[in-house]
């Protein structure tokens, strides 16, 4: 989130930074000034009334205490006394009005950022590799998939609904082999700590990172049991659990609540985990194929770093993510989000686009975001640069390192043959057992 002492003292440039992204966010803003200009009159009156206080405090101690004018003073105290706890009550209600809409304010796009208002102004800053050209017309992944007997959608529907998918064969094999494959390239290659973290995570854990409250119909929450009402606030924290949209729920909360030796960072984490989401909203959109699923595997990247080093880190993380690609032989486009078209907690993003002859068009495949203190702000991931400095908010960078199921599609894609089967990268062969070909099973 943003810091609520900026927002509010700083609204009009608050506003102009925001109105980059969209203008919906204007009526909140709205809010938050309101707000605002009731607690600062609140704040000065309360002021007022200490210092009033203080004089007839003052005042008193020199008079007779059984006297009419003792008397007048220590019923005029007594009611700016209860005034006084009037208004920090209002006071403490009225900032956390306040931080619950701060917390549906979206992050301030970084300078370098371009304008726009969605993917049609998205700038293309890179492109590696060729188009693949075929003889024949390419197909759907999906196609491919069923044809092949590797991909099973309508099993899949009758266990778990729409949006899931089984794997088999060579694509269950497939899917295991990108796993270790991007792991072993972060891990061994660009330094990252491997972690297995949990997938179910606590809404605090959501918060942190910004999935909440914003994106709260977008996920999947499980309930343990039937709280009563007597159930403190910890015990219904602990029963709500979600299933993870993403590792970066988990891995950035790792360190949540926690302060750095300043020479720790720059931190980097490469997490494997399944991600689950509702996906709300987007029925009719990519209801065929593996594109747009409930669930999915992930590899993510995550890393902190300090105060000034993030624009840095994001063009390390984005160079790792890109070369899992280029180690797959698949051809991308790297683009520059607009302001417009960035997630919510971002200041400057990139995605991977990987293309897909079957759909003849791109598709993203890695979203790297750096957040600024955006994110450790609400989870307080702070670091010191000295034993007794004053700590300081980290700034929290992740990206797609890369999405396993997305990855596959574009195998299936950009390797498939005129008679249907499927070349295997190179790169993939040893943890495929040596398969090289993927056919009809």
């Amino acid at each position: 989130m943003l810091d609520l002492r900026y927002v509010t003292e700083n609204l009009d440039e608050v506003r102009a930074q925001i109105a980059r992204r969209s203008d919906k966010y204007a009526p909140l803003l709205d809010e938050v000034a309101k707000l605002a200009v009731e607690r600062r009159a609140a704040l000065t009156e309360l002021e007022r009334l200490r210092a009033v206080r203080n004089e007839a405090s003052t005042a008193m101690a020199k008079l007779d205490k059984k006297s009419a004018e003792f008397a007048q003073k220590r019923d005029e105290l007594k009611a700016s006394g209860d005034r006084a706890k009037e208004l920090e009550a209002r006071d403490k209600a009225l900032e956390s009005e306040l931080e619950a809409l701060v917390l549906g304010v979206p992050n301030i796009p970084d300078a370098s950022t371009p304008d726009g208002k969605d993917e049609h102004d998205n700038v293309v800053v890179k492109v590696w590799g060729d188009k693949p050209s075929y003889a024949f017309t390419p197909k759907d992944h999906a196609d491919l998939g069923v044809a092949l007997g590797i991909l099973d959608f309508e099993r899949a529907a009758k266990i778990s609904g729409a949006r899931f998918t089984v794997l088999l064969g060579a694509a269950a094999r497939l899917e295991r082999a990108l796993l270790s494959f991007m792991m072993d390239v972060h891990a061994n290659e660009h330094g990252y700590q491997e972690i297995w973290p949990p997938a179910l995570v606590l809404p605090s854990a959501m918060r942190g990172t910004g999935q909440l409250p914003k994106f709260a119909a977008d996920m999947f929450k499980t309930e343990r049991t039937k709280l009563d009402e007597s159930a403190s606030p910890e015990e219904r924290e602990a029963n709500d659990l979600y299933l993870a949209p993403t590792a970066e729920v988990p891995v950035t909360n790792f360190h949540g609540d926690e302060i750095f030796d300043g020479a720790e960072l720059p931190k980097a984490y490469v997490a494997y985990t399944a991600c689950f989401r509702a996906e709300a909203g987007s029925y009719g959109k990519d209801t065929k194929g593996l594109i747009r699923q409930h669930q999915f595997d992930k590899i993510e990247l995550v890393r902190f770093c300090k105060a000034g080093e993030g624009p840095e880190q994001l063009e390390q993380l984005r160079g790792h993510a890109e070369r899992i690609l280029e180690k797959l032989g698949l051809h991308y486009r790297t683009v520059q989000l607009c302001a417009g078209d960035m997630g919510f907690g971002a200041k400057k993003c990139f995605d991977l686009e990987v293309w897909l002859p079957g759909q003849n068009a791109y598709r993203e495949i890695s979203s790297c975001s750096w957040f600024g203190d955006f994110q450790a702000r609400r989870a307080k991931i702070r670091y010191r640069d000295e034993p007794k400095g004053k700590p300081q908010l980290a700034h929290t960078l992740n990206g797609s390192g890369l999405a396993i199921g997305r990855t596959l599609v574009a195998i299936l894609e950009q390797y498939q043959e005129a008679d249907g089967s499927v070349r295997v990268p190179e790169v993939l062969r040893p943890y495929m057992g040596g398969l090289e070909r993927i056919t009809k099973r």
